[in-house]
């Protein structure tokens, strides 16, 4: 846990863990702070409050801007799937499909499969370290799924032929 100074511009302290009692312990002893600036975890929450009761605490930019991009992106993960169905975009017409396109298409279902095992993994309150060691996927890749940052879309190339395709159709 960092303890920063917003107004002053610099690191007031460092504390090793992220307990509840660490940082009210650390609060405490520093009684002349009126406004804290803290993430929406509870346990820095019941720390400030415990220890300054008086102080007033906020939401800092960043953590709100990282809240916000969170929930944004969450939506459009969510969203996207019925957008790409309604559009059509879903369906692939395996008999059109180049060798390249199909292994590309073997591949995008593979990584889905992987997508819903990790996100069924972390909803069931698994870890992260032992959600990579049942799909033995990197702990990148399992971050950005969980994030839904890993939101992979088959997109077969169009026909060259598609905009001609009008030509002697009446």
């Amino acid at each position: 846990t960092i303890l920063y100074d917003l107004e002053g511009r610099r690191v007031l302290g460092l504390l090793a863990d992220r307990d509840a009692t660490s940082v009210e312990a650390w609060l405490s002893a520093h009684t002349g702070i009126t406004v804290i600036a803290r993430d929406r975890g509870g346990i820095y929450a019941r720390a400030a409050t415990k220890a300054l009761p008086d102080a007033v605490q906020v939401a800092d930019r960043w953590h709100l801007m990282a809240n916000a991009s969170a929930a944004f992106l969450e939506a459009v993960r969510r969203s996207m799937k019925p957008l790409r169905e309604a559009l059509g975009v879903g369906t692939v017409d395996p008999k059109l499909l180049t060798s390249v396109e199909h292994r590309q298409l073997d591949g995008a279902k593979r990584r889905d499969a992987e997508n819903a095992t990790v996100l069924t993994l972390a909803e069931a309150g698994i870890s992260l370290r032992e959600i990579r060691r049942r799909t033995g996927l990197s702990r990148g890749t399992v971050r950005r799924i969980v994030r839904g940052e890993r939101e992979d879309v088959f997109q077969p190339r169009r026909s060259t032929l598609a905009p001609y395709v009008w030509i002697g159709v009446e």
